[in-house]
């Protein structure tokens, strides 16, 4: 490995991958999706890019543990029992594997992610 395996978002080429949440999953709006992950590890288990989502809600059910950043936009995340978090730029937060309830885009939102998926 040397500097040139180094992934700088800021330069990385990655193409846009655009998807919305399955149908049924979307409770509010058209929400949108664009991933782009710049990094997969070589084991599988990683993944770190650049998230933007549109304004809508939908259910989410996390298998892997997520560290957010927030850079752009307003969010809100609630658990199975109601409870809300509102995410702003400069938030950052974990969302741990076993995480399950809805994620709300207020405000188009952009965050920085870093993904891990425990193996089973």
């Amino acid at each position: 490995m040397n500097i040139q395996d180094v992934v700088d978002f800021s330069q990385a080429n990655t193409a846009a991958e655009r998807y919305r949440p399955a149908t049924e999953k979307i409770l509010k709006g058209d929400p949108e999706q664009t991933l782009y992950n710049h990094y997969n590890s070589p084991c599988g288990q990683m993944n770190a890019g650049v998230w933007e989502g549109e304004v809508g809600q939908w259910k989410v059910n996390y298998t892997e543990h997520e560290y957010c950043e927030i850079v752009q936009g307003v969010s809100v995340l609630r658990d199975a029992e109601g409870n809300a978090k509102t995410l702003r730029a400069g938030d950052r937060f974990v969302i741990p594997a076993g995480f399950s309830g809805t994620w709300e885009v207020l405000e188009p939102c952009r965050k920085i992610y870093v993904v891990f998926e425990e193996k089973a």
